[in-house]
């Protein structure tokens, strides 16, 4: 018989009896990054069909930065450190979705799936990545803290529910050792430091890692990389959209002479109504 005890990236199998041989395993991570397409920040947004569809003519989609710099990123990372492991891609969205699918393999990436659908809402999301993952054994599932489009900040915490695994939001720093993970988080100007027995899911934002640029290896071997293209589970949406508005324009700036005070304090009380 052997008891076991866990020393960072490796697992210790240490005999019962006397004189037998000491087991020694290397840890490695199964970790799934859950990623979305999101609009670039240059883009213009408009609405169509009386403000109830988002035009996407001549818009630029990209990786939502939070899934790709942060999530993306650290899970590279931690499969590096360990010598081993897998990184498994996987949003939900339609075939025009591929392309930045690909640009995730391209910085790393070694599996990607696409759950072939159009992401209704969160919950949506959250039920058909929590479908996929029940029974893959993932160590680990990675999400940005939001999205740059919805600003929902719900994914990952639905995943979590629905797998019935830990949830840890937002993770500023996250460290490996064993089984266990510890994370940073800076909520309300001060840092919790949390540990927690995998397997759990973490919601990556800034501070977890560094934006990465494919290289042109990356890029040839991402061309090559099957995309696993699953059908949806029957799940339904718990949320309809029946309408979309933009801010209203911005005012003019009014240009005050710096000598004249008076006037300067007769506008921040009258019309902007700060003081």
């Amino acid at each position: 018989m052997f008891v076991y005890t866990a020393l960072k990236d490796f697992i210790i199998f240490v005999p019962l009896r006397k004189n037998s041989s000491y087991l020694i395993f290397k840890l490695t991570m199964n970790i799934l990054v859950c990623i979305s397409k999101v609009p670039d920040t240059t883009s213009k947004i408009a609405f169509t069909d009386n403000n109830t569809k988002f035009d996407t003519t001549n818009v630029q989609f990209i990786v939502n930065p939070s899934d790709e710099w942060y999530a993306l990123v650290r899970a590279l990372e931690i499969k590096e450190s360990l010598g081993s492991g897998n990184v498994t891609i996987i949003t939900v969205g339609p075939a025009e979705d591929d392309a930045i699918i690909r640009k995730a393999l391209a910085i790393g990436a070694d599996e990607a799936v696409r759950i072939n659908a159009n992401p209704h809402d969160s919950y949506f999301v959250a039920a058909q990545i929590a479908e996929y993952a029940k029974n893959k054994n993932f160590d680990l599932i990675l999400t940005g803290k939001e999205t740059i489009d919805y600003n929902n900040a719900e994914v990952g915490g639905m995943i979590a529910e629905l797998m019935g695994w830990e949830y840890i939001t937002p993770a500023n720093k996250l460290d490996i050792n064993g089984r266990i993970a510890r994370v940073e988080s800076e909520v309300g100007g001060e840092t919790r430091v949390l540990e927690c027995e995998m397997p759990l899911v973490i919601s990556a934002a800034k501070g977890m890692a560094d934006q990465r640029i494919p290289n042109m290896r990356g890029i040839m071997a991402a061309r090559t990389k099957p995309i696993h293209v699953i059908e949806p589970a029957p799940v339904n949406a718990q949320v309809a959209i029946t309408r979309f508005e933009l801010p209203p324009a911005k005012a003019g700036v009014k240009l005050i002479d710096p000598e004249n005070m008076d006037e300067l304090v007769r506008l921040l009380h009258d019309e902007a109504k700060v003081i």
